[in-house]
């Protein structure tokens, strides 16, 4: 299973780096519109190369994704948390019971056995 990890790594690295190496013109990146920047009286841009912008897009969605299933789970959790509390709740009932079933032993009985 290790060796598939690696060959999958690999042939991922092999596809990032070709699509790196094929998008290495620099684009500019701006925050606002340039009719809106205008407008505002301020405008932030950077110019990067193509390939950053695409993996920075990548990363954002899959954090965004990440996020997004956190709280989409959060109902899930919850009710794990609530069930696992339940659970021990009802397995310390069952050991008091228990206790209170043995409850004292009954002399004559524990004569007999003892004696045996």
């Amino acid at each position: 299973m290790r060796y598939i990890r690696y060959a999958f790594l690999a042939a991922l690295a092999v596809v990032l780096i070709t699509v790196a190496l094929a998008n290495r013109n620099i684009v500019e990146l701006r925050i606002l519109p340039t009719e809106m920047a205008g407008f505002l009286g301020w405008s932030w841009t950077v110019n990067l190369p193509l390939f950053v912008v695409i993996f920075m897009a990548i990363i954002a969605g899959v954090m965004i994704g990440f996020v997004w299933e956190w709280f989409r789970e959060h109902k899930i959790r919850a009710e794990g948390r609530r069930a696992k509390s339940a659970a021990v709740k009802l397995a310390s009932e069952v050991q008091d019971l228990k206790r209170e079933k043995a409850g004292p032993r009954d002399e004559v009985l524990a004569l007999l056995e003892d004696g045996r």
